[in-house]
Parts: structure tokens; C-alpha cells; sequence
């Protein structure tokens, strides 16, 4: 686990030196350190929160790195490391594997260098489709060669969910996609990315082998896609319902407003991307979306947050209990013993985590305490999504915004695992005792 964490410091370490140079930035004098560090961090784990716009303070060289960061930590850094190993014949040793595992969330330790090969491979032909086509919709605009250029960029960005964007020099500083609110085509495929990367490389893994047959489907991609399709129209509904005649869809027809809020609900859980101006949220949206945010997408994936099946896990032993049910059951199979108990400590870690920097960076910032907490969540779930408040934060807060960001790429149960004693623990035990809960 300490090799995990070690791998992505060391990138996010490399990245910071590269934009600490003078030829990653526009301006002279180059960028603070701290702040190219703030950077890295949200490039490496493919967060999005940024402290300036990508386009107009970074030079092409300075968006390569932060291109190659999202990269390499969408997939996964020990991915990239075991593709080196393969392709240079080097002996790829049993520890080796079980360090993939464990970075990728593979349920078993066998083929996993062949599924390492599927994710390259995946990764790599969605990415190029989604460039071919954004690429009629970007090269018009920006003319052939930067139009492939930004048509790449926005698609590697969208398929690992990192939020990164380059419209900063045609609509605005910090405008991400506002200036495609209306158009139907480009915020369509920049979703398809979005949730591709989101489900999970072996939920993609168990569609290609089993093609439409649905019950042949691992537990696990029956529970991914499912929960998904819900949190999708469960957040365009709630979204829409909520904003519907407020300021962020003004001047948008049904149908723009529709899909919207079918937008915002596919990039809040995972990507970043906003095609509205998020500072003109009601209350009532902004929990919403901290919601969505908090759960994120699905394990094994480019995403974030506490996992879909985390949450149906949680979901379907709540719901166990009202019924008095000793197992947890789902499309009929049983879940193994002590997946509850693994399901609370993410959702409790990341609830502590989350909720203790918000009231920091709400005391210390002197800022609303649910701005501050859409902030840290964003951060936490590596969505990205800012209501306008990172690019001001100081430095206390840009650390723990930075630290919540490696936990949640990392994993959560990663860090606790690599913080804690490798001490053996006994078999003896002690003398039980009943306590009443609820």
C-alpha cells in the first residue's frame, strides 16, 4: 500500500518540478511552487480543481504535463508501470501483481496482466473516438491543428475524469464549458466520456465478454450499472426540478434545460466539467450536488468518491435490517461477510475527512460552511467542480484541499492501510459483550 501512495507522490513530485519551470507558464517568473503543486496534485488525481485557467497561464508545454499527469493517474500509475515491464520483457513478480490488484480493485490476482493490456487498449481507443468526434465540432472553431489538439486534450480529460479544460482563451477564465450550454452535440459526447471512465475497466470488461446478455453479468457490473443509470436520472430530475425557473438554465428552451441538468448530474459524480455558472446555485442544488459528489462513480474506475457499489452496499443493508435478514442479497446472490463493515469505514472516512477540512477552510477562509464543504468534497471525490471560491483559497487550505484529493485518488482504505502497523494480530479473543445501537 505504501508503494501505491509512494508511486502517485512521486508523480505528483515530478509534475510539480515540470510546471515549476519557466517554460510551463505564460508569465515571467514562472508559478509559485505551492501552487504548482496544488496542480499536479489535482492533474494526478484527475481532479480538476485549479488554481489558474489551464489555457491562458500555461504554455503548451505546461498543459502537456498537466495532459500526461491526467493520464497516467487515470489509469493508474501501477497500470503504466506493469505496461513498461510487459512491453520491455522484464519478469513481472507475484508481489508486482498483487500490487495491481490492489491499485485497480481486481477481484482476483489471476489475468491481471492480461486485463492491464485490456485497459491500455480500452483506454486508448475510446480516448482516440472521443477525439474523432469532438474534432468536427473543435476544428472549425480553432482551425485544424489546434482544433485536434483541443479535440484530445477535452477527451483524455473527459474519459479519465479529470475536468481539465482549455476554454479559457475563447469564453473566459474558469469557464470550462459554459460556452457549449446550448449545444446538444459536443456536451453529449464529453458525457459518453464521462461515464465510460466512470463505470469501471471491468464492468466494461464483463459488457464486451457477455454483450447484451444481462444475467450473465458479474454482481458487480449488474450493481455498477444499475445504481448508475439511477444516480443519472435521479440528479437530472432533482436538478431540474430545482432550477428550473431559477437563473441557471434562463434563457435555455425545455429540451436545453433537460439535458442540462442531465449534464450536470453525469459530471458532478465524476468529471468537473460545468456548462452552467455553478455560483448561481439555490442551496437546495449545491446539497444536491455535494450529494452526487460525495458518491462519485464506480470502483476499478478513472473516478472518485466513496463508489456506486459503496453506496448500494450501504443502501441494500439498510434495507437487510428493516427485513431482518442475516445476509445481504442482491439479483440474487449473496454478499460475502464483513462487506458492510468495509463499506462503512469508506463512507465514515470519508465523512470525518470531508466534513473536518470544510469547517477548517470555512473558519479559516471565512466562507459559508456549505461552500466550504462543496469545495472539500469536490476535492475528496477528485470531481473538480468550484463554485469560484480554489483560485483565492490560502495556503492551509490549498494543502488540505490537496491532501483530500490524494485520498481520494489513492483510496481511502489505501491510506489507512499504508499509515497503519503491519503488526500480526492475534487469534486469541476477547470475552464477548452485547451494546445496544440505534
Amino acid at each position: 500500500m505504501k508503494i501505491i501512495l509512494g508511486g502517485y507522490l512521486a508523480i505528483i513530485l515530478v509534475g510539480t518540478m515540470l510546471l515549476a519551470l519557466p517554460i510551463a507558464s505564460r508569465g515571467p517568473g514562472g508559478t509559485p511552487v505551492s501552487d504548482c503543486f496544488f496542480t499536479a496534485t489535482s492533474a494526478t488525481c484527475v481532479t480538476g480543481l485549479i488554481r489558474y485557467d489551464t489555457f491562458t497561464h500555461w504554455t503548451l508545454f505546461g498543459q502537456l504535463v498537466i495532459l500526461a499527469m491526467i493520464q497516467v493517474g487515470g489509469v493508474g500509475f501501477m497500470t503504466v508501470a506493469i505496461l513498461v515491464m510487459v512491453y520491455t520483457k522484464k519478469k513481472i513478480t507475484l508481489s508486482q501483481r498483487s500490487l495491481m490488484q490492489n491499485s485497480i480493485s481486481a477481484p482476483q490476482i489471476g489475468g491481471i496482466v492480461r486485463m492491464t493490456k485490456f485497459i491500455a487498449k480500452g483506454t486508448l481507443a475510446v480516448e482516440l473516438a472521443g477525439a474523432c468526434l469532438l474534432a468536427p465540432w473543435f476544428i472549425p472553431r480553432f482551425g485544424v491543428g489546434k482544433g485536434i489538439y483541443f479535440s484530445l486534450f477535452h477527451a483524455v480529460s473527459a474519459f479519465c475524469n479529470g475536468g481539465f479544460d482549455l476554454m479559457g482563451g475563447t469564453t473566459g477564465e474558469y469557464s470550462s464549458l459554459t460556452g457549449a450550454a446550448g449545444d446538444w452535440y459536443v456536451c453529449t459526447v464529453i458525457m459518453v466520456l464521462i461515464v465510460l471512465g466512470g463505470l469501471g475497466f471491468f464492468v466494461w470488461h464483463d459488457v464486451i465478454e457477455h454483450k447484451f446478455h444481462i444475467g450473465r453479468f458479474e454482481l458487480q457490473s449488474k450493481m455498477v450499472l444499475s445504481i448508475s443509470a439511477v444516480l443519472i436520472l435521479a440528479g437530472a430530475a432533482a436538478l431540474a426540478a430545482l432550477e428550473w425557473e431559477g437563473t441557471l438554465f434562463a434563457d435555455m428552451t425545455p429540451l436545453q434545460k433537460i439535458h442540462g441538468s442531465l449534464f450536470q448530474s453525469v459530471s458532478v459524480r465524476t468529471a468537473g466539467f460545468n456548462t452552467v455558472d455553478l455560483a448561481g446555485l439555490k442551496e437546495g442544488s449545491l446539497f444536491v450536488m455535494v450529494c452526487l459528489m460525495f458518491i462519485g462513480g464506480s470502483t476499478g474506475s478513472t473516478a472518485g468518491g466513496i463508489k456506486t457499489t459503496t453506496f448500494w452496499v450501504l443502501c441494500i443493508s439498510i434495507l437487510a435490517t428493516f427485513r431482518r435478514k442475516k445476509n445481504i442479497e442482491m439479483f440474487g446472490r449473496r454478499m460475502e461477510e464483513g462487506i458492510t463493515r468495509t463499506a462503512s469505514c469508506v463512507f465514515m472516512t470519508y465523512l470525518l475527512l470531508t466534513s473536518a477540512v470544510s469547517v477548517i477552510i470555512s473558519a479559516v477562509e471565512d466562507l459559508p460552511l456549505l461552500t466550504a464543504m462543496f469545495e472539500s468534497v469536490s476535492a475528496m471525490a477528485t470531481v473538480g467542480l468550484t463554485l469560484g471560491v480554489t483560485p483565492s483559497l490560502g495556503m492551509l487550505s490549498k494543502l488540505l484541499l490537496a491532501f483530500l484529493m490524494l485520498c481520494g485518488r489513492v483510496g481511502s482504505i489505501t491510506m489507512l492501510l499504508a499509515f497503519s502497523s503491519e503488526k500480526r494480530v492475534t487469534n486469541s479473543r476477547l470475552p464477548l459483550e452485547k451494546v445496544q445501537v440505534g
